[in-house]
C-alpha cells in the first residue's frame, strides 16, 4: 500500500519514532510526511538548551500539524536534559524518602516548566514500579519507594504537577518492573508472582494513576505468569485490556516501551510485536532507532488491518485517545527559552536543594509558586 493512502497514514499515527543526530534527516522527514504521531528525543539528539529548543522548533514547523515531542526526564540517572540552565534533580527514591506530596507536585511543575521551555509536550515519567528487589538492575532508585501506596501517592502528585504545567505525564512500566532481576533493554524478564500478589503490590500505583485520570501509561516488556504466560505484557490482551482497561478503568493513552529493546526484538519481529500489541490494547508504539524497522512495523499494521486481523475499530479507538492527548498537550513552536533560569525558577530549584539537604523548604517553595 502506498504511504500516501489514508489507511497508511492512520496506521502510521500509532507510532512515535526516534532518529539519529540533531537534525531532521530524510528518513525522519518522510515518516513525518506520512503521519507518525511524534518523535522521542534521546541523549544523542540534545545539546545545549538553545540547540535542543531549535531542534524542537524545527520539528514542529516541519510537521505543519500537531506533532508531539517526548523525552525521558525523570531526575537522577535518567535525565536527557542536563547541565545549566536545567535543574539537576535527585533520584525519585530521595523524593520518596521525604514523603511530601506537595513537594512531588512541585517537582512535576518544575519538570514541566523546563520541558516546555525547550519545546517538549510529553514526559515519560513518573516511574510507578515498586522498589521491592534490591538486585533490580534497571529500576532501583528510579522508584519512589518499597511501599506501593507511597509510589502511587507520590507518582500521582508528580504527574499532576507535570500536567498542570502543560506537559503530559506517563506512568511506567505497567504492570510493574520493580521486582525483576534483569533489564528488559537486554533480555526478557519474567515475574512468577500470582495475581493476588500483583494486586497487592505491583498494580497498586497503576490503580491510583488510573483513578486520577492522568494522561498516559507505558507498558513493560516483562512476562507475567499470572496474566498470560509466555507473552510480554506489551503484547498481552489479558494484561492490557483485561486488567488495565477493564479492571483498573484506565482510559488514557497506552504507549509501548521501545519495541527495539532486546526483550522484544530478540524474541519477535518488531512488526509482529506492533500487530499483537495493537490487538492487546496499545495505542502508540515507540520504535526508537532504525527507520527501516519503523517502516516495517507500520506496513505490518497496515496489512493486518487490510486482512481483518486487526479490526479498524481498534485503530479508531487509539486515534480517539491520541487526539485527546494532542488536544490538551500538543504545543505549537514557540519561543519560551528565556523562561529558563528566571527568578521563580531559581527559587524553586533552591527550594528543592534545601529539601534534599534536610532544611525546611516550605517558605522558599511557597515564594516560588
Amino acid at each position: 500500500m502506498s504511504p500516501a493512502s489514508a489507511l497508511y497514514r492512520d496506521c502510521a499515527r500509532l507510532f512515535m519514532v526516534g532518529f539519529p543526530g540533531t537534525r531532521i534527516d530524510a528518513d525522519l522527514a518522510s515518516l513525518m510526511d506520512d503521519g507518525v504521531y511524534g518523535a522521542i528525543l534521546f541523549k544523542r539528539n540534545v545539546g545545549t538548551a538553545q540547540e535542543t529548543a531549535a531542534l524542537c522548533h524545527d520539528l514542529k514547523v516541519r510537521a505543519g500539524r500537531p506533532f508531539i515531542l517526548s523525552v525521558d526526564q525523570e531526575g537522577g540517572r535518567v535525565a536527557r536534559l542536563r547541565g545549566e540552565p536545567f535543574t539537576a534533580l535527585p533520584p525519585m527514591r530521595e523524593l520518596g524518602q521525604r514523603g511530601d506530596e506537595a513537594l512531588a507536585e512541585r517537582v512535576g511543575r518544575l519538570l514541566a516548566h523546563e520541558l516546555r521551555a525547550v519545546g517538549f509536550d510529553w514526559d515519560f515519567a513518573p516511574v510507578l514500579d515498586v522498589d521491592t528487589n534490591p538486585a533490580n538492575p534497571v529500576i532501583g532508585d528510579r522508584s519512589f519507594s518499597r511501599d506501593p501506596e507511597e509510589v502511587g501517592r507520590l507518582g500521582v502528585a508528580l504527574a499532576r504537577g507535570l500536567e498542570a504545567g502543560g506537559v503530559a505525564s506517563c506512568g511506567k512500566h505497567f504492570p510493574g518492573h520493580g521486582d525483576t532481576t534483569t533489564d528488559s533493554h537486554l533480555t526478557l524478564p519474567r515475574l512468577p508472582h500470582d495475581l493476588e500478589r500483583l494486586r497487592r503490590v505491583e498494580l497498586v500505583p497503576f490503580q491510583a494513576f488510573a483513578k486520577a485520570g492522568l494522561a498516559s501509561l507505558m507498558t513493560a516488556h516483562v512476562l507475567f505468569d499470572a496474566l498470560e504466560p509466555g507473552v510480554p505484557a506489551t503484547m498481552s490482551h489479558r494484561a492490557l485490556h483485561g486488567i488495565l482497561r477493564q479492571e483498573l478503568g484506565f482510559d488514557g493513552v497506552l504507549v509501548s516501551d521501545d519495541l527495539e529493546m532486546k526483550a522484544i526484538a530478540d524474541h519477535y519481529s518488531v512488526a509482529e510485536a506492533a500487530v499483537q500489541g495493537t490487538l492487546a490494547g496499545v495505542d502508540l508504539f515507540l520504535v526508537c532507532h532504525r527507520a527501516d524497522v519503523q517502516r516495517g512495523a507500520i506496513e505490518a499494521l497496515v496489512k493486518a488491518v487490510e486482512s481483518g486481523r486487526v479490526p479498524r475499530e481498534r485503530i479508531t479507538e487509539a486515534h480517539r485517545r491520541l487526539d485527546a492527548l494532542a488536544a490538551r498537550f500538543a504545543h505549537p513552536a514557540e519561543d519560551r527559552l528565556a523562561t529558563l533560569g528566571d527568578s521563580a525558577h531559581r527559587a524553586l530549584a533552591q527550594g528543592l536543594a534545601s529539601a534534599f539537604t534536610g532544611k525546611d523548604p516550605t517558605e522558599v517553595m511557597l515564594a516560588s509558586r
